[in-house]
């Protein structure tokens, strides 16, 4: 997810075709309960949107009364999030957090759905091990993505960049083995609009 030049080709496509941050109601309600939890969880800081796009879920965010931060490698997808949300800040980074403007930010909770997608699995430990080191005991994270099976993770034509399928144990692994601990899980079924299933993972900083 260091670069996404087939985002910044197709971000005004992209924006068009999803006006909604939501493709089923599913999502809808893995995204209330993610910020029912945030609100329960009593951490303060900032929720982080990795992969924010074109800031649709970054502003769902800040009209709960969030502080919001939402970060994109591409520049396309943050010049649109930037006209469409002008009051909400917006990062170009990576899902590392690498950059000097979140210096200062303290991270409550954290939102990657289908952004952590876009990274090389054998960079995502890392990724969830830096999440990890600055996020405090309480601290939230909600993962989303396109399910595999039989425990796997496999690399499938995603029509924009590369991308790849977890089964939801191996991304609890792996953020287990970061420090944080699954309270639960949601599947969807592949249909007419998704050709893969799909999870959300929401998980707690032990």
């Amino acid at each position: 997810m260091s670069s996404q030049p087939g985002y910044d080709a197709l971000a005004e496509l992209y924006a068009e075709t999803f006006p909604s941050p939501f493709t089923n109601t599913l999502q809808r309600h893995a995204f209330g309960a993610f910020v029912d939890h945030i609100r329960d969880s009593g951490v303060r800081g900032a929720v982080v949107d990795v992969g924010c796009g074109p800031g649709l879920l970054t502003a769902e965010l800040a009209a709960r009364g969030f502080e919001v931060v939402g970060v994109d490698p591409s520049s396309e997808m943050l010049r649109i999030a930037r006209s469409k949300h002008p009051g909400l800040r917006f990062i170009c980074v990576d899902a590392t957090l690498d950059a000097p403007e979140l210096g200062g930010v303290t991270v409550a909770a954290l939102l990657a759905r289908f952004s952590l997608i876009h990274v090389p699995p054998d960079s995502v430990p890392e990724i969830l091990a830096g999440w990890s080191e600055r996020m405090a005991a309480g601290s939230t994270v909600l993962v989303a993505g396109q399910t595999s099976a039989d425990d796997e993770i496999v690399e499938f034509d995603h029509r924009v960049a590369p991308a790849w399928r977890w089964h939801p144990n191996r991304m609890s692994a792996a953020l287990a083995d970061a420090g944080f601990a699954e309270e639960w899980r949601t599947l969807h079924g592949a249909d007419a609009d998704h050709r893969f299933p799909e999870f959300h993972l929401f998980a707690r900083r032990r």
